[in-house]
């Protein structure tokens, strides 16, 4: 199905311009049916700043970034990016309450890790606003689909398995990989458990597929082993020091009795002295087991002219762009809380000359 189409170009504010930010906001820019209304910034440095220099493009816009969400939702957008590191229920009611449909990175598939109060709150705003909410990313997102797509190839579905074999030094986000648990001894009191939640979105996506190939979960569990660090790394943004955790792997599982219906996980490595439990895919590997057996690796790679950091760049394109592609979809579709297996297929666009200047 191609893009819904629109009479006008869809009014749009990019929520937050930290490294998946930007590359939405750079995005929207580029696209003729998109119209950039408004930015919001957390950092008061980038406040009253263009967006254009925020994120590369070559052209000032005229949209200067504010921190003030009142400024943002009297704008009246179509839709918002809303891409910060973990979401806020505040910041998605009231986005939501007025009437702005809502694309996201932000740890979101289905809602389900939030409390079930917050979660009725987010039905109820997206409810009295008429509006809609979709995440999705890399990795969930992308590889859901993916895999989604190829159990429509099976007789017979038995698990769908997704696991993010890579190398993580390339993205660099202290915070992230520190909470993780990355550079922290192995014994540190509930580093599995912190995992666990800071995961958890892996098990939305689950339940998802689960969902869309007609099995209802009786419950998801979670394993995983950690891997100490052979030797000191210095990543430049973090250090990861011999005898702290440099690997991880592990899986959200969902479970149909004593059957493992779904399972969505990683083997992730940081720094340069650790051997994984299983060799590194350098991709997405996203298995069908059934009748017939499916299999595929994603792998991200960045053009051949692109600078040092491309590969830390296109991931992030990876990340942003399915949901950033999604807002025509999006504001197109019923309200409430919506999946990738609610919508059509989301595609991208061709866009000329245009092209990434980060």
């Amino acid at each position: 199905m191609p893009t819904p189409p629109f009479d006008r170009p869809l009014r749009v504010i990019q929520w937050t311009t930290g490294n998946i930010g930007r590359r939405s906001l750079h995005a929207i820019i580029a696209r003729p049916d998109l119209e950039l209304v408004g930015v919001y910034a957390h950092g008061a440095a980038k406040v009253g700043r263009d967006a254009a220099e925020l994120c590369g493009w070559p052209y000032p816009t005229g949209v200067k970034a504010t921190a003030s969400m009142d400024e943002l939702i009297a704008l009246k957008p179509d839709a918002c990016c809303y891409n910060p590191l973990w979401p806020s229920i505040d910041e998605l009611d009231a986005l939501l309450r007025a009437g702005i449909n809502v694309c996201t990175t932000a740890a979101w598939i289905t809602g389900g890790k939030q409390l079930p109060a917050d979660l009725d709150r987010i039905r109820a705003a997206c409810a009295e606003g008429r509006s809609t909410i979709f995440g999705s990313g890399a990795h969930p997102g992308v590889t859901n689909m993916v895999a989604m797509v190829l159990s429509g190839a099976c007789e017979r579905v038995d698990e769908i398995r997704i696991t993010e074999s890579v190398d993580c030094s390339t993205y660099e986000s202290a915070g992230t990989q520190s909470a993780m648990g990355f550079g922290k001894p192995v014994d540190t009191p509930g580093l599995a458990q912190n995992l666990r939640i800071e995961s958890e979105v892996f098990a939305e996506s689950a339940a998802m597929m689960a969902d869309a190939i007609g099995v209802k979960l009786d419950r998801m569990t979670f394993a995983v082993t950690f891997t100490e660090a052979t030797g000191d790394s210095d990543l430049g943004f973090m250090k990861i020091p011999a005898g702290t955790v440099a690997g991880a792997f592990g899986y959200h599982r969902g479970w149909a009795g004593e059957r493992n219906v779904v399972s969505v996980g990683f083997n992730w490595i940081m720094g340069q002295h650790v051997t994984p439990p299983k060799p590194l895919a350098h991709g997405h590997v996203i298995q069908v087991f059934g009748q017939p057996n499916m299999r595929t690796v994603i792998h991200c790679l960045p053009p051949q002219d692109w600078p040092e950091d491309g590969f830390m760049g296109a991931g992030m394109i990876y990340t942003a762009l399915p949901a950033t592609n999604a807002i025509p979809y999006v504001v197109a579709a019923e309200p409430g809380i919506v999946t990738l297996k609610d919508l059509p297929v989301i595609t991208g666009r061709q866009l000329g000359g245009a092209r990434a200047r980060l």
